[in-house]
């Protein structure tokens, strides 16, 4: 049954404000759970309020996650209603194990190709029932609570974000069922997620099953939103292929100033005069951010000056999967010293941010990864360290070079990446003053508001919700 006590924080759900408009936000993913993609939607809430709009939550009760940040619940408006509904998922760890070669088990009598045979043979029937993810199992007890939640407390929008998809499925029939407008918020392209994401169903059935859900969903939408001009452009053209009145409009990830306060209030100037450059990454190191191409040419400038390398630290903050870990471990033959942690929640993984002489984005040079912007270079830009971008041409790149035009280079640039290097650690330690760039256009605050608009220019003056 859905858990009915907000996870949080909680407010008197008989007292409503009648001059502030409610939305409904799906979000399968929310603090306590953590991760880049948690933070858009807590930002959202945190901000709405700013510009005329109360937000309630519905998200998972028991998650099946990897990651938890506790720092983000600060975020998160004391009166916001929060409910939670169970997930009949297995637990993340059961799903890491089935994804992975058999263990502990291939001691038992069953023998080890027949138990590997096994657990592919399940993964895969898991895969192609549960679509469009395994969260579809989040969606019985959620519909019920949201329809609950709705008689209580009468709602004007619904916005649902994604990944993962499920979380549109709701949104599509909970508007069916109550008739309010439905925001669709794709946090990653549906179709490039099918791609990329790890343990993603590539198989006939599945892309079948998918791309007749999506057609579905786009239809019954009033708006969508995504975090690139690109993509919004790209889902405009699924829109309109399908039917669907829906316009489609960019709202980019950003930085909220608050998250950023303490960086202005603590002093890293011994880290930035030492004699050691310091280039730090965070988030997950995986197919779409492939670590290769820096790799590349720190191998390059160790074959010819060894000696400058031993004045570089690289610290590598976040999870990485084994392929891309096995490409990090070539740089133990190198003279420089490479830091690596695991996740880390929010608040410490922006002191690192401001412990580094530089930040490195990467972005893998793939089909469809010039309509990407990952969510952390809002924050590199706002913390006004200087950037050193591998990406392809595309969005990225556009909004790198309108700020730092000579650190963005291409995967396959090794001897560029290599020079810029080596030209900033030699210059490490220079306590050189430079103009920090106007990045308040990607501030959470000024897109709360862009949502804000959206869901006024969709719900009516007059607007009444049905219950």
């Amino acid at each position: 049954m859905p858990i009915e006590t907000p996870l949080i924080k909680t407010a008197d759900d008989s007292i409503t404000n009648a001059a502030t408009r409610r939305v409904l936000v799906i979000s399968y993913h929310f603090p306590p759970v953590g991760g880049a993609g948690v933070q858009r939607p807590v930002k959202f809430v945190k901000y709405l309020r700013k510009f005329g709009w109360d937000a309630s939550v519905l998200m998972a009760a028991n998650p099946s996650v990897p990651v938890f940040d506790e720092s983000l619940c600060r975020d998160i408006p004391d009166d916001t209603v929060i409910r939670r509904a169970k997930t009949w998922e297995p637990g993340y760890g059961l799903k890491k194990n089935m994804s992975q070669a058999p263990g502990e088990a291939q001691r038992q009598s069953i023998s080890k190709a027949a138990l590997r045979q096994g657990v592919r043979f399940m993964r895969k029937a898991a895969g192609v029932l549960l679509q469009p993810d395994a969260q579809v199992l989040w969606l019985p007890s959620a519909w019920s609570t949201a329809c609950r939640l709705q008689r209580e407390m009468p709602h004007d929008a619904i916005f649902a974000t994604a990944p993962p998809y499920s979380n549109l499925l709701l949104g599509s029939l909970l508007k069916r069922r109550f008739g309010i407008p439905l925001i669709l918020d794709y946090r990653d392209e549906w179709d490039l997620s099918s791609v990329y994401l790890e343990n993603s169903q590539k198989d006939a059935f599945s892309r079948f099953a998918q791309e007749k859900l999506q057609r579905q969903i786009l239809r019954s939408a009033d708006a969508i939103v995504a975090t690139t001009k690109a993509s919004a452009q790209r889902l405009q053209d699924r829109a309109a292929g399908c039917g669907s009145r829906a316009d489609a409009t960019c709202i980019y990830n950003g930085f909220d100033d608050d998250d950023l306060k303490f960086l202005r209030s603590e002093s890293t100037d011994d880290e930035n005069l030492s004699n050691r450059f310091r280039l730090v990454y965070t988030g997950t190191l995986w197919n779409l951010t492939d670590v290769s191409p820096l790799v590349n040419s720190i191998e390059l400038l160790h074959r010819e000056k060894p000696r400058l390398l031993e004045r570089l630290q690289l610290n590598f903050v976040g999870r990485k999967t084994p392929e891309q870990a096995a490409v990090l471990e070539r740089l133990d033959k190198t003279a420089c010293e490479v830091v690596s942690t695991g996740y880390c929640d929010h608040h410490d993984a922006m002191k690192v941010m401001a412990s580094a002489n530089a930040l490195c984005l990467l972005l893998s040079d793939v089909p469809g990864a010039e309509r990407v912007a990952p969510a952390k270079l809002f924050e590199y830009l706002a913390t006004g360290k200087e950037i050193l971008a591998i990406t392809p041409d595309g969005e990225t790149a556009e909004i790198v070079r309108r700020f730092y035009p000579q650190g963005q280079f291409g995967a396959q640039e090794v001897s560029a990446i290599a020079d810029w290097l080596e030209k900033q650690i030699a210059h490490v330690g220079e306590n050189s003053l430079v103009d920090l760039p106007d990045v308040s256009e990607f501030s959470r605050e000024n897109e709360a508001k862009q949502l804000a608009d959206l869901l006024n220019q969709h719900v009516g003056s007059q607007h009444i919700p049905v219950t």
